[in-house]
């Protein structure tokens, strides 16, 4: 580019962005045609001497977004700024998740539902009549094996009430104590019945637990600190639909595995439509253990979360800080 074409980008690119003239008003004041303003406004892009920055968290929020999808090879993710409210981060992230499911098309016949805290606040976040005649059946065993009342029927229920179906719920506890046990109650009519209809459900929409003691697992009774101390030990970085994880996406424990009740990591990775909804720094390492080993199609979280996620050295450094 010549030095009096590149000084006439500099021009155009001053009145048309800092003093907010037209192509045309431009075209007038430099004796330019309007085809010609518009190629000098290209070029100062091209050369740096105009850059332009979108700063709305949005933009940021969908840049990454793009990234999560192109890197991992999403069908779709969904990043919710942090709140500058000071309000909860995992309650905005449950929102999305409530929007995103809501706008949903085709919209699922029969989805599939895992439990605990993000799934509770979830179906309280889904409006009544966010669908119509959409099914609800439960992917994970979830009856209590304390006197705490569980939330995994009621979460069910409540999702598939405001949707306008019914609920197909799981009655089994999430592990068993034998593995004999879990095949014995999985060659029950009624409980395989319930296992065959969450393997064909046309959606899953699950969350990820922490491998710590705050887990609901621990919580529900199913496993104790010590438990969980030696899951970590092993490499677990959290569990997915009862079932616990290192780092890689592999079960860490094939024993635990084989007295877990519920669809496999498998039947995850094999789905058309998998929403994994994961916020909050404690799940950062669980968060890229899903993502990298495509147990989710989709990946509702929060901009930290992201983050983490997309910068494999920082979540490689958290994985090994809680093994």
């Amino acid at each position: 580019m010549t030095t009096s074409t590149e000084m006439l980008s500099v021009r155009a690119a001053e009145l048309y962005y800092e003093e907010s003239k037209t192509q045309d008003e431009i075209g007038s004041l430099l004796g330019l045609t309007r085809w010609k303003v518009g190629r000098l406004l290209t070029q100062a892009r091209e050369l740096g001497i105009v850059r332009i920055e979108i700063v709305h968290p949005r933009a940021r929020k969908l840049s990454m977004e793009r990234e999560l999808r192109d890197r991992f090879s999403l069908a779709d993710a969904v990043v919710v700024p942090s709140p500058a409210d000071g309000s909860s981060v995992a309650d905005r992230v449950a929102e999305a998740a409530a929007d995103y499911l809501r706008a949903l098309r085709p919209v699922p016949g029969t989805l599939g539902v895992s439990w605990g805290r993000t799934l509770d606040s979830i179906a309280e976040h889904l409006p009544e009549g966010w669908a119509r005649g959409v099914d609800v059946v439960q992917i994970n065993g979830g009856v209590s094996l304390n006197r705490r009342s569980g939330t995994a029927a009621s979460t069910a229920v409540s999702i598939a009430r405001s949707g306008g179906g019914h609920a197909t719920l799981l009655p089994s506890p999430a592990i068993l104590e034998h593995r004999d046990t879990r095949l014995a109650i999985e060659a029950d009519r009624t409980v395989a019945a319930v296992l065959e209809r969450a393997a064909g459900a046309a959606a899953y929409l699950y969350s990820a637990g922490v491998a710590d003691a705050s887990s609901v697992l621990v919580d529900s009774g199913y496993l104790s600190r010590e438990d969980i101390a030696m899951l970590v030990a092993r490499g677990a970085v959290g569990d997915v639909v009862g079932r616990y994880i290192d780092g890689d996406g592999n079960i860490v424990d094939h024993e635990l595995d084989g007295r877990t009740v519920g669809v496999s990591l498998e039947q995850l990775r094999a789905a058309a439509v998998a929403i994994a909804v994961i916020s909050g720094e404690s799940k950062h390492a669980i968060a890229r253990a899903v993502v990298s080993s495509a147990l989710c199609s989709v990946l509702i979280t929060d901009e930290a979360t992201a983050r983490a996620v997309l910068d494999p050295e920082d979540s490689s450094t958290t994985i090994k800080e809680r093994s």
